[in-house]
């Protein structure tokens, strides 16, 4: 919750602000520890426009595109001589997005009674991840915090940009196989009734696939509004069945063995691990905590997995390259010898960020040709549930013709 307080500093002077704590009590405990005496503490939110503007906040979320805006933004403004605090005062006037204006409003209210600005972003972990307070951090340390916040908007905007082909490219199926369950649905609901009448009123023997139609269109047909709420039910159940964790290693593994996707999946966490580092590296983070943030970054458990082994072998000074050869199953065979070849040249984040230029082209050009692969065996799968249907409605029709002759 966000509380607006006017507390008293040693000095004497009134500061007035606004922050983040679960409840009245641990704020003041807060500004205490701040050594400042409290006169006043409330709640924002106490007026209609401020519960609504709670409620926002609470179903809002800061979107990855507006962390590009809002980083490349206070680069900019702190490139251009601007003071932090400043910066951030004018970035908070422009967001139109209420969660990320109080999260402004906590961090220079953190930085003016003392923080650093990575340790006021660290208690946003939800919005500001890992690897942004490291390189903030990173560059607060080398007196760069301009250039890092430069570096991280450029990344943040190529993962962006990775992300949106690949959803672009399964969007296609994904609408595809919603409309078909659709139509499906309707038709059932609509045209097999209407059939399954007249096969009854001639008295048509009908075999096991038309009375397995019939049965399941009248059911849609007599309760229609019923069909659709298990429709929507059963869709919400299997997604937070498949989003369970115990599931993730299940669903992780078949991917990496489906084919065309495992591949463009092997391409996707390489190219993430290996931008990742490289950035991290690059901003001055040693490699032991680097390697920590990158198992947090990437997505898949198994990629996780061989990221923990290398953090152990990095600490034991084990070469960083050999734990990529032992699992060339999961990194392919260019990682491993890249890495190998920036350690014993010391261009180690060089290399690294050579291996995501190249996978990110790789994905790009898979993900265009994505929808032509996946169109053949949609219209396989599609053909193959039109046929059936077609067969067993068909059929019965042949056998009243050949009764009529």
């Amino acid at each position: 919750m966000l509380f607006s307080y006017s507390a008293k500093s040693k000095t004497g002077e009134i500061l007035e602000g606004v922050l983040e704590s679960p409840d009245r009590f641990l704020a003041a405990r807060d500004l205490r520890g701040r050594g400042y005496v409290p006169i006043s503490i409330t709640e924002k939110g106490g007026s209609i426009e401020d519960k609504f503007g709670t409620l926002r906040g609470i179903f809002s979320k800061v979107s990855l595109s507006e962390q590009i805006i809002f980083t490349k933004n206070l680069s900019g403004m702190i490139k251009a001589g601007l003071p932090l605090s400043r910066a951030l005062s004018v970035l908070k006037k422009q967001t139109k997005n209420s969660k990320l204006t109080g999260i402004l409003e906590s961090i220079a209210s953190d930085i003016d009674s003392g923080e650093t600005f990575s340790s006021a972003l660290s208690k946003f972990p939800d919005v500001f991840s890992k690897l942004f307070s490291s390189m903030v951090r990173a560059g607060e340390e080398s007196g760069n915090l301009a250039g890092a916040l430069s570096y991280i908007g450029e990344n943040l905007e190529k993962s962006h940009s990775l992300t949106k082909k690949v959803r672009g490219a399964l969007m296609y199926p994904v609408v595809i196989m919603s409309a078909m369950v659709v139509i499906g649905i309707l038709m059932f609901a609509f045209v097999v009734p209407t059939l399954a009448g007249t096969f009854k009123e001639l008295g048509v023997t009908l075999p096991a696939s038309t009375r397995i139609i019939v049965f399941i269109g009248n059911f849609f047909s007599n309760n229609l509004i019923l069909t659709f709420i298990i429709l929507i039910v059963a869709s919400c159940a299997l997604f937070f069945f498949f989003r369970a964790k115990f599931m993730a290693r299940y669903i992780d593994f078949v991917v990496l063995k489906m084919p065309v996707i495992g591949r463009l999946a092997q391409e996707i966490n390489t190219a993430r691990t290996a931008r990742t580092i490289s950035s991290l590296l690059s901003s001055g983070v040693s490699i032991v905590r680097a390697v920590e943030i990158t198992e947090d970054v990437v997505q898949n458990i198994f990629y996780k997995r061989v990221l923990s082994e290398a953090r152990v072998a990095v600490e034991k000074g084990a070469p960083f390259s050999e734990v990529f050869e032992a699992n060339a199953k999961l990194y392919p065979v260019m990682m491993s010898e890249m890495v190998a070849v920036g350690e014993e040249t010391g261009k180690l984040s060089d290399m690294l960020l050579q291996i995501a230029l190249f996978y990110e082209e790789e994905i790009e050009n898979k993900t265009k040709n994505l929808s032509t692969i996946i169109e053949p065996i949609l219209m396989i799968f599609i053909g193959a549930g039109v046929g059936f249907f077609a067969i067993s409605m068909i059929s019965p029709l042949y056998s009243i013709l050949g009764s009529i002759n």
